[in-house]
């Protein structure tokens, strides 16, 4: 989870940057020889290369340091050209500042007041009826066309946990039927989808049709297995911190794409910018 308020004809990434085969990516993947080929993989769109050198430029868009062959960018910035990129999406929660443009479509609790992730003042989305997954996944969908439009090779929806923020009002089940809808929409535009965070639901990887994970502070929480054991090698690990980008590092430096970044995300010259990998 790190949505931030105020975020900011296909492009063709370099041939050496993309899987484009189911057979490329068993032969590249390490450990993802024996897990389950991702859907993109059987539908030829092209996945990000596993260990690529990694950028995450969510908090705005920047020249990318020497290296960088994957970047994600909210989906208001534009794509790097020559680079594979995944464009961010809050899918499940409200911007701070959009909150009233989704209307009844805010999750709300017993008493009317506005349920919110407490760590980021956003409100959740209501995704207990069909018809609410639909109408978000139609508004999202909007932004998945912009991405494709732009240029980006994937998406990057994020909040996909916000159930586990809910007071028990969302449930695990009503995620997976609202990222099904975007995996598919996303899927049509000839983009792959990532799962963002939530391990406890990796094991659903197929079903839910998502190609690879974005996984932010594994290193932290030393849970990055509990990704590559269904994404294999297809896994971005974000870090936030030097103890986390250390264990990262010592444990999957040499298989995964790793970068620490600062909290906030925000762009090079930034007092505040971090940007380290292993």
């Amino acid at each position: 989870m790190h949505s931030l308020p105020g975020r900011i004809s296909r492009a063709t990434a370099a041939a050496a940057l993309l899987v484009g085969s189911s057979a490329c990516a068993l032969g590249t993947a390490g450990t993802a020889e024996s897990a389950p080929l991702p859907s993109a993989q059987v539908r030829d769109i092209p996945l990000p290369a596993p260990h690529a050198g990694f950028d995450y430029q969510i908090g705005g868009p920047y020249a990318p340091p020497p290296g960088v062959q994957v970047v994600s960018r909210d989906h208001s910035a534009p794509a790097e050209a020559g680079l594979y990129n995944i464009c961010y999406v809050n899918a499940f929660q409200a911007q701070p500042d959009a909150e009233n443009e989704w209307g009844d479509l805010v999750l709300r609790d017993a008493d009317g007041n506005v349920v919110k992730d407490p760590d980021w003042n956003e409100a959740l989305l209501d995704l207990r009826t069909a018809d609410k997954r639909g109408r978000i996944a139609d508004k999202v969908g909007v932004w998945i066309d912009e991405c494709a439009g732009k240029g980006y090779q994937a998406v990057e929806p994020d909040n996909y946990d916000s159930f586990t923020r809910s007071q028990d009002l969302l449930s695990a089940q009503n995620a997976q039927d609202l990222v099904k809808l975007l995996s598919a929409h996303a899927h049509g535009k000839g983009l792959a989808i990532a799962q963002k965070n939530t391990s406890e639901l990796a094991s659903s990887r197929a079903a839910n049709g998502l190609d690879f994970a974005v996984a932010e502070e594994c290193g932290e929480q030393d849970n990055c297995a509990e990704y590559t054991q269904y994404f294999g090698n297809h896994v971005i690990v974000i870090e936030y911190t030097e103890a986390g980008l250390r264990n990262a590092c010592a444990k999957w430096g040499n298989t995964l794409s790793v970068v620490r970044r600062d909290r906030d995300v925000t762009p090079k010259g930034d007092s505040a910018y971090v940007r380290e990998t292993c």
